[in-house]
């Protein structure tokens, strides 16, 4: 028999019964995840000197979740990031889909996979902390053909979280899956992440154009705001006069990681926090990384601890497919087939250096 992982109530949904929130626990760090849109509500990892301290942006119940919205830790889906128009086109077929950011789709519609609460397969704690979840999208939701089920597992293994996401269709569609956490290492309650140094495995990013929406272009970070080969403090970038800057008000694009051949684990970034000393590694088999630096937070309402999120209070890395790729024929494909299974890979490593 295993044991299982601990729990406890998160709070009432309206309609949608209870939510519930885990704690996935090692010798290294603690996380605490909600059925409630699969988020993660919490990470703890211990900084140079050993001392655990909250690297995620959050909330204490569901009831900050439903009233402050947002995408804070969540899983994202039926397609992460934009689809222009809220509209697809599948053999010959036009679908339009759920428009909730003006005209376009993004994170898949008005009440996408964050909005949902996830049926528990799996909650063990041994022989590693695991947590499984489930949802079954009917055909027609947000406007996507097909019956998708999806899963998205949980594991925690020493200094190492990895989330892997897998879904299959009933009728051809197509299929984005991410997470949406805000990370600062040096602790939510001490400012911005503008001082934390990025790296990030991308000769190439996708700009957009006034409303977010990637151009089509797939175009060189050499001689740009956004060449984070090497390390970078974000904030000596994030000022830059660069056109691209100001439609998204800082970071919000994706970074394309690999567009040719097959997909293979690799890592996509590195964060540190010369403060503490905190260190995140992120390893992932997706193409793309959204980075985006917490432009919109306008310190309107609080999180973990009384913290008011401001502007840049955290930094989100969405390991991802490339947004809008369905009207793109030169962005890798995120179509899914009805005899194939999608899956992806995504590992956040927390050490110290």
């Amino acid at each position: 028999m295993t044991t299982p992982l601990a729990s406890e109530p998160f709070g009432q949904l309206p309609d949608r019964g209870a939510a519930t929130l885990f704690t996935l626990e090692s010798a290294v760090l603690r996380v605490r995840i909600t059925d409630y849109g699969g988020r993660m509500v919490s990470i703890e990892a211990p900084d140079r000197d050993g001392r655990r301290g909250h690297v995620l942006l959050g909330f204490d119940n569901v009831a900050a979740y439903l009233q402050y919205g947002g995408s804070f830790g969540t899983l994202l889906g039926r397609y992460a990031n934009r689809i222009a128009g809220a509209v697809i086109s599948l053999d010959g077929k036009t679908y339009d889909l759920s428009n909730n950011s003006g005209a376009d789709m993004l994170h898949g519609g008005a009440i996408g996979f964050n909005r949902v609460v996830w049926s528990v397969l799996t909650a063990q704690a041994e022989p590693v902390p695991k947590l499984v979840l489930t949802h079954v999208s009917p055909d027609g939701d947000q406007g996507f053909p097909g019956e998708v089920t999806a899963r998205a597992t949980y594991e925690l293994e020493a200094d190492t979280l990895a989330l892997t996401l897998e879904a299959r269709t009933t009728k051809p569609t197509v299929i984005n899956l991410s997470a949406h956490p805000y990370f600062n290492l040096a602790s939510p309650s001490v400012g911005d992440v503008l001082g934390h140094e990025l790296s990030i495995a991308a000769d190439a990013f996708l700009p957009t154009d006034a409303a977010q929406i990637p151009t089509g272009e797939i175009h060189p970070v050499a001689g740009t705001p956004f060449d984070f080969r090497h390390p970078a403090q974000l904030g000596s970038r994030i000022r830059h006069p660069d056109p691209q800057l100001f439609h998204g008000l800082g970071y919000d694009h994706c970074f394309a990681l690999n567009t040719h051949g097959a997909r293979t684990l690799k890592r996509a970034a590195r964060l540190r926090d010369p403060v503490t000393g905190r260190v995140l590694e992120i390893d992932t088999d997706q193409v793309g990384l959204q980075v985006y630096t917490g432009n919109k937070l306008t310190g309107a309402f609080a999180g973990h601890g009384g913290v008011v999120y401001r502007q840049s209070a955290g930094l989100a890395l969405e390991a991802q497919d490339f947004p809008d790729a369905p009207h793109h024929p030169n962005f890798p494909s995120t179509s899914l087939e009805p005899n194939d299974t999608y899956r992806r890979i995504i590992r956040y490593r927390f050490t110290v250096g």
